[in-house]
């Protein structure tokens, strides 16, 4: 059977897995938004953690959120897919625009009532982040000078993440009628780098897997630019992770961790260098993922825990 002829559930599953695995997605935005809230917690010197109730309100939120960002690409970059990656979901016919529109207001609409319903108060949050989503849906009214300026393309649109981040940290601050602590602008930093390292990660590719039309740092910068890039990121992410980490008093093991976790990122940098035909591209890719969230988890993941198994 055609694809195309498979009802709606069997494509849309077959969508999630191509374009936002929920299992994987889940799991780092799980993290994401538990070590924002622990990260302000452990800030504030406040032991155990918010409403059980309200963190899964949060993450339903942020997690809507990121899909939004997903379906909102899809039309941004529909004009592009079609003609230069007509594999992907869309261009191939899995999934129509009109159906993913559809889904992107089903989605917002789970969000606002999920907000209105646990936390009003924090609407002006997410009014703040869907401005912004919207405002890179149209690229900031400068799609030709933002395509022709890639570290202003980027520089502006990894903004969203940190937003997202004042939103799950408000969760614990904000909701506890406090001023948010000075220590999250290291936790908003690290997440807007990791940003930048997970965009220039799943962005370095083999040379049998370049494309004409499709936009690569490997392609833009070549294989030993674009590996140093990545590496001055991961680099620039650790160094802000590691005052975020002395900021909040947390254990020597947290440098330890981040330190074996970056010379793992910069060995496989240096096998894509020296092969970038390898499978090097693939691992970078699932690499700063599995930075991102070690990254999550030594900041708030694990000392949050510890605080509230304490």
């Amino acid at each position: 059977m055609k694809e195309h002829n498979l009802s709606v559930w069997k494509r849309f599953w077959i969508y999630q897995k191509e374009r936002f695995p929920i299992f994987a997605h889940g799991l780092l935005i799980f993290m994401f938004t538990f070590s924002a809230i622990a990260y302000s917690r452990i800030c504030r010197q406040q032991e155990g953690f918010i409403d059980w109730s309200d963190f899964m309100a949060g993450f339903i939120t942020t997690f809507c959120l990121f899909l939004l960002l997903r379906i909102l690409d899809e039309f941004k970059d529909a004009d592009i897919d079609a003609k230069y990656r007509k594999e992907l979901p869309v261009p191939r016919g899995l999934v129509k625009l009109t159906e993913l529109k559809i889904l992107g207001f089903l989605v917002a609409a789970i969000q606002v009532v999920v907000i209105l319903i646990f936390h009003p108060s924090m609407i002006v949050f997410y009014i703040i982040v869907m401005v912004w989503l919207a405002l890179m849906t149209v690229e900031f009214f400068a799609h030709d000078w933002l395509n022709n300026h890639m570290f202003f393309y980027v520089a502006s649109h990894m903004v969203i993440i940190p937003l997202v981040d004042i939103y799950a940290s408000g969760l614990d601050w904000y909701l506890s009628d406090v001023p948010p602590h000075l220590g999250l602008l290291f936790f908003f930093g690290v997440s807007y780098f990791n940003g930048i390292v997970l965009e220039i990660g799943r962005k370095l590719k083999a040379p049998s897997k370049e494309k004409e039309g499709v936009v690569t740092y490997s392609g833009m910068h070549g294989y030993h630019k674009g590996a140093n890039l990545w590496m001055f990121f991961l680099f620039v992410t650790g160094v802000i992770a590691s005052g975020a980490c002395y900021y909040a008093g947390l254990s020597p093991i947290s440098y330890l961790v981040l330190g074996v976790i970056f010379l793992v990122c910069i060995v496989f940098a240096q096998r894509y260098k020296n092969d970038p035909e390898s499978k090097a591209s693939k691992h970078i890719e699932i690499l700063s993922g599995l930075w991102t969230l070690l990254m999550y988890g030594v900041l708030g993941g694990i000392p949050g825990l510890i605080f509230i198994l304490r």
